[in-house]
């Protein structure tokens, strides 16, 4: 007897009840990779929302963003194909241009980050640029989208106000 899928709150995608399974606020969550787990986990109400009010993800919304990420050195061809390839299998990327050490990306902000992005690269074993300037910037993106991410949040409010959190 199979058992009954349910819905990965991130992604969409139908998994095992028990796959990578959290337990927030009462509710079971399953995932289908540790990468929509951690997304979830870090800003929950993106994904749940409340009664009357759905989260921004169960409305259908996207959140595209496009970054130019530069490595230490140019890539040859054959390791552009292999570094796009291992950027496509993240939830949520949508293109992928490598142009020597040049990388733009798009992505969906409610599925990946660029920080994960980043993460995949590093794994891959590519290196980012290392110049105070770059990595700046980088840090300066991860602020931002935790900040975008923070405010689309839908919270409930023990005093019955609106649900969004307003920074």
């Amino acid at each position: 007897m199979e058992t009954e899928k349910v819905r990965d709150p991130v992604c969409g995608m139908l998994v095992d009840p028990e796959q990578l399974v959290v337990t927030f606020e009462g509710m079971r969550f399953a995932f289908c990779s540790e990468q929509c787990r951690e997304h979830f986990l870090a800003n929950p109400h993106l994904y749940i929302g409340k009664p009357g009010e759905p989260a921004p993800k169960q409305s259908g919304q996207l959140v595209l963003k496009r970054r130019r990420l530069h490595l230490d050195k140019p890539l040859t061809s054959a390791q552009a194909e292999e570094v796009a390839d291992e950027l496509r299998a993240m939830m949520g990327v949508t293109s992928i241009d490598i142009s020597g050490n040049e990388i733009s990306i798009t992505y969906d902000l409610l599925q990946s980050t660029a920080g994960q992005i980043e993460g995949r690269l590093q794994q891959a074993g590519e290196r980012l640029g290392q110049g105070w300037s770059v990595r700046l910037q980088r840090a300066f993106i991860h602020f931002l989208e935790e900040s975008e991410v923070a405010s689309r949040e839908v919270r409930p409010d023990p005093h019955g106000h609106s649900g969004h959190r307003h920074s």
